[in-house]
């Protein structure tokens, strides 16, 4: 063999030898795409397609972790036009009459009910008894007794149950926590949180103003947001609240619901706190002092971009979209059949609920009420 057939036949005794080197490594590469492409998701069912679900559906679009796959919905027009734009097949359909029938269908793990607050007990106590996890929007109920209720038929039919709480895996309100529960500068003593916005435009029909839809005003819809932030920087149940509400000043939108209303929270460790909701001028707002320094937020409790700063230093954090992250968290735990985090549970609606009821007395009476839990 001359000498340029061998440099030949050694550099091909040398491609070859690469390729038997490479191959491996690409097929392992083909298997692990193949296995990231087929990964389980969780398929989510939207129960209610009013303007919070179209927020919702956004957020599913950029989840990891979960994907919509089912519509639950009172009017015919949306099952078309939803099920068009997110090609949902009609048997993944449902309306209120036909849902239990969901039960039946193994392509739906979850469903999330965005119904008005009065419908919320019992599309959760349908959904777990047709045997599927369920987010309930918040606030959970229209009390907390019924809140026991929707605890009680998810643990009988042994589904999780969820409330949409969409900041609690958000980066400043993280932050916020670990800065009061872990009392980086002392004791917390005081905090303020408002929330509110002046609605315009709104039909004075809308069931956000029917008290037998809604349970209240904005302490329900966004002042829930407060008394959360209270009680998770803390990493306490409050003991006591006073409260008031604030004048009628447009009677053609609050007929049956509060415009604004102020309540004072008192905590076990002695640490108090303001805060005010209204649907008749705009606060967005978080402020927390303790011992030896201070935190806040502004914007704090919308859906932001929030800004915040502490006695450290401004805060910098990305911003995220509240409802992808939120869903794909409550997903992987359901995926990996673990429990989810207290934070986030139904027993964490409840709490909710109990404090706001006690602010409803509160404001009502003119009394100091004593917050007191069944459990």
């Amino acid at each position: 063999m001359d000498f340029d057939h061998r440099r030949e036949f050694l550099k091909k005794i040398s491609l070859l030898s690469s390729a038997a080197i490479v191959m491996p490594t690409l097929l392992s590469f083909d298997k692990t795409l193949k296995k990231r492409n087929n990964e389980r998701k969780l398929n989510i069912a939207l129960c209610g397609l009013g303007r919070y679900a179209k927020i919702l559906a956004k957020g599913l679009e950029q989840a990891k972790h979960c994907n919509l796959s089912g519509l639950i919905t009172g009017t015919p027009e949306k099952e078309v036009t939803w099920g068009e734009k997110y090609n949902i097949p009609q048997k993944n359909i449902y309306n209120y009459d036909n849902f239990d029938k969901i039960k039946d269908n193994k392509d739906i793990d979850l469903v999330y009910v965005v119904l008005p607050n009065s419908m919320h007990k019992e599309f959760t106590i349908r959904a777990a008894k047709a045997g599927k996890h369920v987010i309930v929007e918040k606030p959970m109920a229209l009390n907390a007794m019924d809140c026991l209720e929707m605890i009680d038929a998810c643990k009988n039919n042994n589904v999780q149950l969820a409330v949409g709480y969409r900041l609690h895996f958000e980066p400043h309100h993280l932050e916020i926590k670990r800065l009061g529960q872990q009392k980086v500068f002392g004791q917390i003593r005081y905090i303020d949180a408002s929330l509110g916005y002046r609605i315009r435009g709104w039909n004075p029909d809308a069931w956000h103003l029917k008290k037998s839809m809604s349970g209240g005003g904005p302490l329900t819809n966004i002042g829930i947001y407060c008394v959360q932030s209270n009680r998770y920087i803390l990493g306490e149940e409050p003991s006591f609240v006073t409260a008031q509400f604030g004048p009628v000043q447009r009677p053609e939108y609050f007929k049956e619901v509060e415009e604004s209303i102020t309540w004072q929270l008192e905590f076990p460790s002695g640490a108090v706190t303001t805060s005010a909701s209204s649907y008749s001028y705009d606060v967005d707002r978080l402020y927390a002092s303790a011992d030896n320094g201070f935190f806040e937020l502004e914007p704090a409790l919308s859906y932001g971009p929030f800004e915040g700063r502490s006695s450290q230093g401004k805060f910098n954090f990305p911003v995220i979209n509240q409802q992808q992250v939120q869903l794909d968290e409550i997903a992987k735990h359901i995926l990996a059949n673990t429990s989810l985090p207290d934070h986030i549970t139904g027993e964490e609606g409840y709490k909710d609920m109990v404090v706001i009821d006690a602010i409803y007395k509160a404001a009502e009476t003119g009394s100091k009420i004593e917050i007191k839990r069944n459990k």
